[in-house]
């Protein structure tokens, strides 16, 4: 359907032209890139049975991380020598080569999937079970509210990065592209170990909030380039791996059957505190207003997320 999209959307602008089509197929891919994700998480437990599930889920996140890191480059290099229009209509045929390949893979595996069992009632009623699972499973509140807190940390730090680090703190454009960069590779380098080391659960969700509660204190009162690449390292980094264990908490505390209707739901929760980063990063007048609020709220998540912790904690051994 992605590649349908594409199609339509390279095709209606190359005819008609206007940006109008531009936006269109930026919306409807984003909303079925989200539907392939929540899909993906809904089978992967299935597909490899004998593997550790961390394992796999850093595996897909490393993935995901990848395509963010070298998706941006191939648009690049295909606009160096097409129009957008023709890069998007070749886009539709990567999207069409990875589906063919997922299914020569399919084909040889052979791997064993439930049918998805579908909820009878009326048109809400999937979101009915939805809530009713997020307010019932014990722990499952918990985990949005952790993912809220972290999710603003990384919105805010995000929202702030430019300003403080090329006005702030004086630092060439040069040097702002090489800590994203750095930030990349970071995170590349954690996905690996968790990928490759057996790390306990409860224990990396405990270090990857406690290092971004770190990361935000440190871009926080930073008035060095080198502490506030620290924190922007940490902060970056350890979202991943904080990533990684509530997928594993999800795949733990709701039902299989129930699972895509659910993810969904809570999806849709934990993104809604990014806008609300943003707008609170647009009260602020200048780097020592934005320094504060990094603070603040870094101050409010690590005490409120250290008390949720414990309690997902105890629901995950119950």
């Amino acid at each position: 359907m992605r590649a349908a999209v594409c199609l339509i959307g390279s095709l209606g602008a190359l005819s008609v032209g206007g940006i109008g089509w531009l936006l269109f197929l930026s919306a409807v891919s984003g909303a079925l890139t989200t539907q392939a994700w929540i899909a993906r998480e809904g089978i992967l437990p299935q597909l490899f049975p004998g593997q550790r599930l961390e394992k796999i889920l850093s595996a897909t996140t490393l993935a995901d991380q990848l395509g963010m890191v070298l998706g941006p480059l191939v648009a690049a290099l295909m606009l160096a020598w097409m129009p957008w229009e023709y890069a998007v209509g070749a886009t539709a045929l990567l999207f069409l080569l990875a589906d063919q390949i997922l299914l020569l893979w399919w084909q040889q595996a052979k791997p064993v999937v439930a049918d998805p069992i579908h909820a009878a009632g009326p048109w809400y009623q999937p979101l009915r079970i939805a809530f009713g699972h997020i307010h019932r499973l014990p722990g499952l509140k918990m985990t949005i509210f952790l993912a809220v807190g972290v999710n603003l940390v990384l919105g805010v730090t995000l929202a702030t990065a430019a300003a403080l680090v090329t006005g702030a703190l004086a630092q060439s454009d040069e040097n702002y592209a090489l800590l994203q960069t750095a930030g990349a590779a970071v995170t590349v380098l954690i996905l690996t170990i968790i990928a490759r080391k057996p790390i306990p659960v409860g224990f990396m969700g405990g270090l990857a909030y406690g290092m971004i509660a770190l990361g935000g204190f440190l871009t926080g009162i930073a008035q060095h380039p080198a502490v506030y690449a620290i924190g922007f390292l940490l902060i970056i980094g350890f979202d991943k791996m904080f990533a990684v264990y509530m997928r594993s908490l999800r795949q733990r505390l709701i039902p299989a059957q129930d699972f895509g209707k659910t993810t969904g739901v809570i999806v849709l929760l934990n993104n809604l505190s990014q806008p609300l980063a943003g707008a609170l990063v647009g009260f602020t007048a200048g780097p020592e207003e934005a320094r504060l609020l990094i603070l603040t709220i870094t101050a409010c998540v690590f005490l409120s997320g250290s008390a949720a912790l414990v309690a997902v904690r105890r629901a995950v051994k119950t």
